[in-house]
């Protein structure tokens, strides 16, 4: 034994390495049976399948140029990075968009901007843009909200993201004046650092779920008075990632933290069916909302991706013979987001949000009743001259995803369903997530929100408006080939949006509904 020591003790380093190499050759030879390639080249081919996993990085960093990318690409990402850490975002020597390319957006301004006084809130506030329409006031809900920013976080589940990063999203609205939707995994301790919060569910009813997996009423009314900062509830129907297709959270990463917030059982599969159990038709949703909404006092809306208009304009026939209905409506693109989906539903289920949207609109306003309804934009408008073009088309919100995930540090690696992100956003992993600082990142995220509704004040105001609202579908035009082809909003999408009520923006200010406060409590 001690010979057999002493010649593995004279072995020097670079005969350790070649012994290691022998036995990476021998078991790619002999032993393992799935990839040819490191069969048929032994050791070198693990290079192929080691450059394979990090190719979407070098691709993104030293191959795609600009404005190549997607889903973002480097000159979207850097403007949000530049955003939250409010360095210089500028850009000179001109634009290095090709601004001929199709669907580019140009909106046209104003010969006279519009002024602002100095007793105007946005010369007080830079930043403040409320949303111009109050959630619940034509169902007269007990608790009508008006969101006091036009800017929010969309719906990502803890669970999907991490805590440390739930938690900074969660903190950053606060700052921001924004609300944050909690996605389907149900209200966690993340949420709950005092921003406003759009409780979200689909068909997990995670968080108001009973033991059979349906619809707990008593759950509901029960969060909803332990957790007074829940300004309205989202009913969602479908997602653009996946609509139409439930999912599984695999028992492995069921924790006992997550298992209580989502209300199942620890180490066991959940499925998340692609129907709801508490209706199964449109009127029998109908039913669910107003039943929530007399339950919970808060208004209640919808969260759908959109493609067949059949269902849509039953529900609509159905608001005009009520009387009743949701009081918003999210609107999610199928360019997909957070969500993981096969790439079958990601690139071809569902239409873009441009599409889905005009379609929905155009069918509501059709009816007359594009004013009862507060509509969310959700799908790639996190940047100024997008939201401008959603306004024009009547948009009262947006939602934002994947955008305050890079605000927050985010790169982009494209690998959030594996649980290895490397920023810490989209993991459960505690080594990754150590590299989010809370303080920091809640801080950035708050800084790109209030960039983003500063950038699209001067925008409005440089088109001669007070508010986003405002914007008419004549005020934006976009390339279809050249600009003698090119169409305003109006003739490419064949409707005009209905006029937003407003007076001013003191009057938002001003609103006893402003944030979700309500004269009549106590």
């Amino acid at each position: 034994m001690s010979d057999l020591l002493d010649f593995m003790s004279n072995i020097p380093w670079w005969g350790w390495v070649l012994i290691f190499l022998l036995l990476v050759a021998i078991r790619d030879i002999f032993f393992q049976k799935a990839h040819t390639i490191s069969h048929n080249y032994p050791i070198v081919g693990h290079l192929r399948y080691w450059l394979e996993s990090i190719g979407p990085e070098m691709r993104q960093y030293f191959v795609a140029n600009n404005r190549e990318e997607l889903p973002f690409n480097r000159i979207e990402r850097s403007w949000i990075y530049a955003s939250a850490k409010k360095e210089n975002n500028y850009e000179g020597f001109g634009t290095d968009r090709d601004i001929y390319e199709h669907q580019h957006i140009f909106i046209n301004n104003a010969m006279m901007p519009f002024k602002i006084n100095e007793n105007h809130p946005n010369t007080i506030d830079k930043s403040f843009l409320p949303c111009a329409k109050v959630m619940g006031a034509y169902n007269k809900r007990k608790r009508p909200y008006r969101p006091k920013s036009v800017i929010n976080v969309s719906a990502m589940s803890f669970g999907s993201l991490s805590a440390k990063a739930v938690e900074s999203l969660n903190k950053g609205i606060k700052m921001a004046d924004a609300y944050h939707n909690t996605g389907e995994g149900g209200l966690s301790p993340y949420h709950s650092h005092g921003g406003d919060v759009v409780f979200h569910f689909g068909t997990g009813y995670f968080g108001v779920r009973s033991k059979d997996g349906s619809f707990s009423m008593e759950k509901m009314i029960k969060l909803v008075e332990e957790n007074p900062f829940i300004r309205a509830i989202e009913i969602k129907l479908s997602q653009g990632a996946k609509p139409g297709k439930g999912g599984v959270l695999p028992g492995a990463k069921i924790t006992k933290e997550i298992a209580q917030i989502r209300g199942v059982e620890v180490g066991k599969d959940v499925l998340s069916p692609p129907n709801h159990k508490a209706f199964s038709n449109v009127p029998e949703l109908l039913v669910f909302i107003e039943d929530i909404a007399e339950a919970t006092g808060l208004p209640v809306g919808i969260k759908a991706a959109i493609g067949k208009l059949g269902e849509w304009e039953e529900l609509a026939n159905l608001m005009l013979k009520t009387g009743k209905g949701p009081d918003f409506i999210t609107i999610d693109g199928g360019e997909g987001g957070t969500g993981a989906a096969p790439p079958s539903f990601a690139d071809h289920v569902s239409l873009p949000w441009v599409y889905g949207f005009s379609d929905l609109y155009r069918l509501f306003k059709n009816k007359d009743l594009t004013e009862r309804l507060v509509f969310i934009g959700s799908g790639k408008l996190g940047f100024p001259a997008k939201a401008a073009m959603a306004f024009a088309m009547g948009v009262d919100c947006i939602n934002v995803a994947r955008e305050a995930m890079l605000s927050i540090g985010c790169i982009q690696a494209q690998i959030c369903h594996t649980n290895r992100c490397p920023s810490g956003v989209a993991t459960q992993s505690k080594w990754l997530q150590n590299g989010i600082d809370r303080t920091l990142k809640s801080v950035r995220l708050a800084q790109y929100f209030q960039t983003f509704k500063k950038e699209l004040i001067e925008i409005t105001h440089a088109a001669g408006y007070e508010h986003p609202c405002q914007f008419k579908m004549t005020d934006i035009e976009m390339n279809v080939d050249d600009h003698n082809l090119s169409k305003e909003l109006s003739r490419a999408y064949m409707y005009n949006k209905t006029p937003v009520p407003f007076t001013n923006m003191q009057s938002l200010k001003d609103c006893v509904y402003l944030g979700g406060s309500n004269p009549n409590q106590i």
